[in-house]
């Protein structure tokens, strides 16, 4: 549930900026970007300081070097996030994580079926939603930029 309320306010305290006159924090997709890059900046961070052994028992144990995994999952949320806050790498860097996202949901799922007295948000089914809500915003900055580069080029036409 902690990365969901990191999305929202992160996403939400873009767009109060954008309001209170900050021009270049108005559009919404600006706004997700930035709640983007501070949800995975906390779940990067996470996967090295404070629940790492947490995320390390997820692993499926079907996967080799769960510790690794780890790391470098956690390494490419960091550069990931970052990414997201520079408008040419933004797109992409909103797809890789798309792209990660559902490759790590095996874990997740992992971890709802084998654990016992877990919070309700880790259960299957919210943790499967979260997920989906996480891959949405993600995906809307990956559709923005292609609608945005096909826009471009009519545009330049009608000139």
């Amino acid at each position: 549930m902690a990365p969901l309320v990191f999305l929202l306010v992160g996403t939400s305290a873009v767009l109060v900026a954008g309001l209170a006159g900050v021009r270049r924090l108005r559009s919404w997709p600006v706004a997700v970007r930035c709640g983007l890059a501070l949800m995975f900046t906390v779940t990067g961070l996470a996967h090295f300081v404070g629940m790492r052994q947490e995320l390390v028992a997820m692993v499926p144990p079907a996967l080799p070097a769960p510790e690794l995994l780890v790391t470098v999952t956690g390494v490419l949320e960091l550069a990931g996030a970052a990414a997201l806050l520079w408008s040419a790498t933004a797109p992409w860097a909103a797809g890789g994580l798309a792209l990660m996202l559902v490759a790590m949901f095996p874990a997740n799922v992992h971890r709802a079926l084998s654990g016992a007295g877990l919070p309700w948000d880790d259960r299957l089914v919210p943790r499967t939603l979260l997920q989906l809500v996480f891959l949405a915003a993600a995906l809307s900055v990956v559709v923005h930029h292609v609608r945005k580069a096909r826009r471009a080029p009519a545009e330049g036409r009608a000139g």
